[in-house]
């Protein structure tokens, strides 16, 4: 895991590569919204790049992670199909639906059941390099979403510069952001992570629970501001010594929910002394949502050392699956 979170630009580098090269056909019906279906470390990019277009993308995008689909989906949908392994039976299940509804479909996978499937009915197919645990390949599936809706006009924005930008910003802050994922993770030693986010951040911050769950072998709950001053602030009224606060922030935020986020600082100091803010850099949203990510995937893995736990075994899961696999 610590080589994987290492080459993490150099990933993002490969996707855009990747991306370029990948060829995608026009639809033969207007698009008029947009399904990205997937799960897990391949669906968490999904709500990502749902965040970062919000602003610009002119049609409706939702994030689908079920074994089912909207039924507004239908030949004026795009459905996104996202799965890592290819092998996801939620999403091979969507994926079916999306058929039925004869959608315009783009896969993006390393390969399994769900290539299968493209080549079979002749839908798009963007092909990532497999091998890694799917967490750790969120910059090939996460990158692939850019340019499929670059390739629909649905997005106008130089996405790709901003991608390389925000892969130079890593190679050139990465000493900086050990350093902070350390102390970040000694912070958060022996404690219950709570974790908030401005609203538009929602799935940077639910990508660091994710990575704390799998890699740290942790519970922990996030929420997003301003919606959590208007339910949770309440509830910190039962806040404990073992709740470790962390903050993502950006300066770039809404200066009213700043003036949220001072607040509510203060409510949790009533009920808990630790408190921490990670300031995010980039000259862009995407840009400090990756530098965000990539810091906090380290703060997971030193979390991981200090326990003395392997980052990467997620048996529970397999467990799962096989149990499923009987029926």
């Amino acid at each position: 895991m610590k080589t994987l979170i290492e080459n993490f630009s150099k990933q993002l580098r490969e996707a855009i590569k990747i991306g370029a090269n990948a060829t995608i056909r026009n639809p033969q019906s207007a698009i008029r919204n947009i399904v990205i279906t997937g799960l897990g470390g391949s669906g968490i990019g999904g709500t990502i790049v749902s965040e970062i277009v919000a602003g610009e993308c002119p049609v409706p995008v939702v994030v689908n992670k079920d074994y089912f689909i909207p039924a507004f989906v239908n030949e004026n949908s795009l459905v996104i199909v996202s799965s890592y392994s290819g092998n996801t039976e939620e999403t091979i299940h969507a994926m079916e639906a999306a058929l039925k509804a004869k959608a315009k479909i783009v896969c993006v996978t390393s390969g399994g059941k769900i290539a299968e499937m493209a080549k079979q009915n002749n839908c798009d197919l963007i092909t990532i390099p497999g091998g890694s645990p799917p967490r750790a390949a969120l910059a090939y599936s996460l990158t692939q979403l850019f340019f499929i809706l670059k390739k629909f006009q649905l997005i106008r924005t130089d996405f790709e510069k901003q991608l390389n930008s925000a892969a130079d910003l890593i190679d050139a802050e990465e000493k900086k952001m050990r350093e902070e994922a350390t102390a970040v993770a000694e912070f958060l030693h022996n404690k219950i992570p709570v974790l908030y986010a401005v609203d538009g951040y929602n799935g940077v911050a639910t990508r660091f629970r994710q990575q704390l769950n799998e890699n740290s072998k942790m519970l922990c709950w996030h929420h997003i501001l301003p919606e959590m001053n208007h339910n949770e602030l309440v509830g910190w009224a039962g806040g404990r010594n073992d709740l470790a606060v962390v903050i993502l922030r950006n300066k770039t935020d809404f200066q009213r929910t700043q003036m949220r986020i001072e607040f509510s600082k203060k409510v949790f100091a009533k009920h808990t002394p630790h408190i921490k803010e990670i300031w995010s850099k980039g000259n862009s949203m995407l840009e400090q949502s990756i530098y965000l990510i990539h810091l906090t995937d380290w703060v997971s893995l030193f979390l991981a050392e200090k326990k003395g736990i392997d980052p990467v075994e997620v048996k529970i899961i397999d467990v799962l699956k096989s149990e499923l696999g009987k029926n």
